[in-house]
């Protein structure tokens, strides 16, 4: 400090002595001497206070073992992927650990309808009435505060429960679930001892509830309602379904005027979101007359990532109804689509379906299947029918039924749990050659900021500190019992979560220099990870 005073004082003399002699002519020669002086005095400051010298005598002695060495960038590279791939693994043995265990448990367990079980219910924990009585489930839950969960309170000896506020919490179901999935609870915690990076481990039953570990309290919203569903996040979307084609039908003709035409398009907007980047869709609305929500994606299918997803929404925000519905001309068109993507080798090659959203269904369209789908069906379509009149409902069932899919009804008088509800049997539907196969893929998500934890924002003091980056690693559960081998049951999704921070500290950067950096891209061309990636 004493050094800077100096220099400042300097550097102010100067400055005054100018403005003092400013009118004066000052000879060059002059100009020279002070600086060469300032020259002589800056640099004896520096040496004095910045210790070169010493910094100097220690390279010195250091000199004869240090080496300059060419790095081959594609050498790092290979290195930062070997180290990464073994990052990853780890991970994904964690979770091939939790899938086994969960589906072991599920064969030994006999259902009970009348089943009394008490579990750890995330909401309940650690809460009384005015007796000072705990309420059922929720019983007394140790919590610490863990540097590792971010200081959040955790307990690191057990999981808990958390059940959306529209899932019953004591259907015979959901306690036979609960029940089987204690089993994962030594699982999480040797998970956690062979890998110590682990994070959030979890498992999503397809009955709604939701396990994590470690156990944490659930804060509902400021109406009290919880509102988190794990069967509506990418992870389990991805997990639980292979890519699909998808061609979303809406009947905008005038009988869909009103609260119809308001559950329509929650229903397409549902649909969208079980969608993720290695799906592909289009939305088509008609009437007497085929119109695209999007005439740039005519006659095509584009990747379902989330900027089209929520263009789509935008778009399907502004329909508005009028005229009479003809379906068979929306519906050669779909297929048409469909069949020309799957001809051409384009979007997923996989599952493929159509979802038609309408108050009913008028038309001979049999010769439309005849010419496109049968007798292969490749195509699935699943019809929503909306409306209190039923009068074309066995129609609709009947195209739903000879072509692989399934129909679903909302009314009027249905809340808006139940159209989630809805959307989501076509999942489980689209699943079972997965499951019947036993086809146990891995999944990885695309990059998103951690939101799993209730009122994230509120848990943590800092934004930073909430803003967590992570991706997360996914795989689906089967029913391995006999008797229901062959309807190929979906028990739900394991995983883990995992901070992109960790995948970044792989790459060093003094070993990439001071303007170089590391980066992730995913298989479908999206930044996973960079320095500049901004949410």
């Amino acid at each position: 400090m004493e050094g800077v005073r100096k220099i400042l004082g300097i550097l102010g003399f100067l400055c005054l002595w100018i403005t003092a002699q400013a009118q004066m002519k000052i000879p060059p020669e002059t100009v020279q001497q002070w600086a060469s002086v300032f020259s002589v005095q800056l640099r004896e400051l520096t040496t004095k206070y910045s210790g070169s010298q010493l910094l100097q005598k220690k390279l010195k002695d250091v000199e004869p073992i240090i080496k300059m060495v060419d790095l081959n960038g594609n050498d790092l590279v290979k290195d930062y992927s070997d180290e990464i791939e073994r990052l990853l693994g780890k991970k994904m043995k964690s979770v091939k650990r939790l899938a086994e265990s969960a589906e072991d448990a599920d064969l030994y367990h006999e259902f009970n309808a009348t089943l009394q079980f008490d579990y750890y219910n995330s909401m309940l924990i650690n809460s009384a009435d005015e007796d000072g009585n705990s309420p059922d489930m929720g019983a007394e839950f140790p919590l610490e505060e863990n540097e590792h969960f971010n200081n959040l309170r955790v307990n690191m000896l057990q999981s808990d429960i958390q059940v959306p506020t529209n899932v019953f919490n004591k259907d015979p179901n959901i306690l036979n679930s609960i029940y089987n999935s204690e089993a994962l609870n030594d699982v999480f915690i040797g998970n956690f001892q062979k890998d110590p990076t682990l994070t959030w481990q979890f498992f999503g039953s397809s009955t709604g509830f939701f396990r994590i570990f470690p156990g944490i309290k659930w804060t509902p919203d400021s109406n009290g309602v919880a509102a988190f569903d794990c069967r509506n996040r990418n992870w389990y979307i991805q997990a639980a379904t292979s890519p699909k084609d998808i061609i979303i039908m809406v009947d905008i003709s005038g009988s869909m005027k009103g609260l119809k035409m308001t559950i329509a398009k929650h229903t397409i907007n549902t649909i969208l979101d079980t969608l993720g980047e290695n799906d592909f869709v289009n939305v088509i609305a008609y009437t007497d007359y085929i119109r695209y929500v999007e005439p740039c994606f005519k006659g095509t299918l584009v990747q379902a990532d989330l900027d089209n997803r929520e263009h789509f929404k935008q778009l399907v925000d502004e329909l508005h109804v009028k005229g009479e519905a003809k379906i068979n001309k929306a519906m050669k068109e779909s297929f048409k689509i469909l069949n020309e993507a799957r001809m051409k080798g384009q979007g997923s090659m996989c599952n493929q379906a159509i979802m038609l959203i309408t108050d009913g269904a008028m038309e001979d369209f049999e010769a439309v299947f005849e010419e496109f789908n049968w007798p292969e069906r490749r195509v699935r379509v699943f019809t929503y029918l909306i409306g209190r009149e039923m009068t074309f409902a066995q129609n609709t069932k009947w195209i739903a039924c000879n072509n692989k899919g399934l129909i679903t009804v909302t009314t009027h008088t249905s809340p808006r749990a139940d159209v989630q509800e809805n959307v989501m049997e076509y999942l489980h539907v689209l699943s079972r050659p997965m499951v019947i196969n036993h086809d146990h893929d891995i999944i990885w998500t695309e990059a998103y900021m951690d939101s799993v934890l209730p009122n994230t924002m509120e848990l943590f003091t800092t934004k930073a500190q909430s803003l967590l980056m992570m991706t997360s690693v996914a795989m689906p559960v089967f029913s391995k019992k006999k008797e229901t081998l062959s309807h190929g049951i979906l028990l739900g999704v394991v995983g883990t979560d995992i901070p992109l921070m960790e995948v970044m500290k792989l790459a060093p950067r003094y070993m990439l220099g001071p303007h170089g950096y590391a980066f992730l891209i995913t298989n479908n061309g999206y930044i996973l990870a960079h320095p500049d990636l901004d949410l």
